[in-house]
């Protein structure tokens, strides 16, 4: 390697920048990309293949985890970035559990027009066909809240029911073999959540799936598992007696299908209640974790042994896209470790 004298944060950066995948054999339009609101999640789904990594437009992502593990918070916080780019978010609510105040967590505006409660899966995807968004240059989004909770006629008209599930997933297949094309035509993200059931019978391996079939799995480009859920306590006195509360959670994404860039990568996402994720929380206890520094730090700034003395002074000293540059430039160089050497192979 040439000598330089350039500092070695700029060195990192132009050097993976020289080893970022190219577009081809990738899913999705990475032009612009779509923040999940946690820049380690961005960086294990597409990272390696533009700067700073996020959600490419034209595809289909899945998103499940057990009851109060931050689905509904994810599919929110993508939400209002989509709005934030000009886009406009349309949000299928079946469980009817959105409302006003907790869209503006988010910074996501909710539009009557925008916003529906579909009973069924053919109703679903009758209406992402049916969808004219307001801002066709933009990327805009789908949103579905959950999957799990989508009947079918079948289902609703029929006092037995669909007892085996399977008229569901004919048309979950059905419904997906044409809003794939859709969504890569008109370059909209879809992305929507789903629960997660046990397994009965199963002695080994994994004991949980999602329901709704197999067309789910095959057509998401990327597939997030929320794992791993632990509460996020504060601590304070009253009158001399310690009154411990809990503020949030912390969560392991795993990614668990990913067609965007590599699978398998996992990320810790901090979610705060009444603020959503927390992505300095996350960012700093990041940089901690993965340089000899004691106390946590933006690059040669030292803050405060304690994390959310340093979150408040990160904040009053404007320092969010400082800290966040830098965890990108740490998490690069890390990821260079892991890049192969070999010749390419012969064919």
């Amino acid at each position: 390697m040439a000598r330089t004298n350039k500092p070695i944060t700029e060195q990192i950066v132009e050097s993976s920048k020289k080893s970022i995948s190219n577009k081809e054999g990738f899913d999705g339009n990475t032009e612009k990309m779509i923040s999940t609101g946690s820049t380690l999640l961005n960086l294990v789904i597409s990272g390696g293949r533009k700067r700073g990594g996020g959600l490419p437009s034209c595809i289909f992502i899945e998103v499940s985890g057990p009851e109060s593990s931050g689905k509904s918070v994810l599919l929110s916080e993508l939400a209002g970035a989509i709005q934030r780019q000009g886009g406009t978010a349309n949000f299928k609510d079946p469980e009817g559990t959105l409302n006003e105040s907790f869209a503006a967590i988010f910074g996501m505006k909710l539009d009557e027009k925008e916003y529906s409660k579909p009973d069924t899966v053919s109703q679903v995807f009758k209406e992402i066909r049916e969808w004219e968004p307001p801002t066709p240059k933009k990327i805009n989004g789908l949103f579905v809240d959950s999957l799990a909770a989508l009947s079918t006629n079948l289902e609703m008209d029929n006092e037995t029911g669909d007892k085996m599930g399977q008229r569901r997933a004919k048309e979950f297949s059905e419904g997906f073999r044409k809003t794939c094309r859709i969504l890569n035509k008109n370059n909209w993200l879809m992305v929507a959540s789903n629960q997660i059931r046990d397994k009965i019978g199963v002695t080994f391996g994994k004991k949980t799936d999602t329901p709704g079939g197999w067309a789910i799995k095959f057509y998401s480009s990327v597939r997030l598992e929320f794992t791993n859920i632990k509460k996020i306590y504060k601590i304070i006195k009253v009158h001399g007696k310690e009154v411990r509360k809990t503020i949030g959670t912390e969560v392991t994404v795993n990614v668990i299908k990913n067609k965007c860039w590599k699978p398998f990568g996992s990320a810790v996402i901090f979610i705060i209640f009444d603020y959503g994720i927390d992505d300095i929380r996350a960012n700093l206890q990041y940089i901690k974790d993965f340089t000899k520094n004691t106390t946590y730090q933006v690059n040669n700034k030292i803050l405060n042994v304690s994390l959310d003395k340093s979150i408040a002074m990160v904040e009053h000293d404007d320092l969010v896209n400082e800290l966040k540059e830098q965890v990108i430039d740490l998490w690069e160089s890390i990821e260079s470790k892991f890049e192969s050497n070999r010749k390419r192979k012969q064919r």
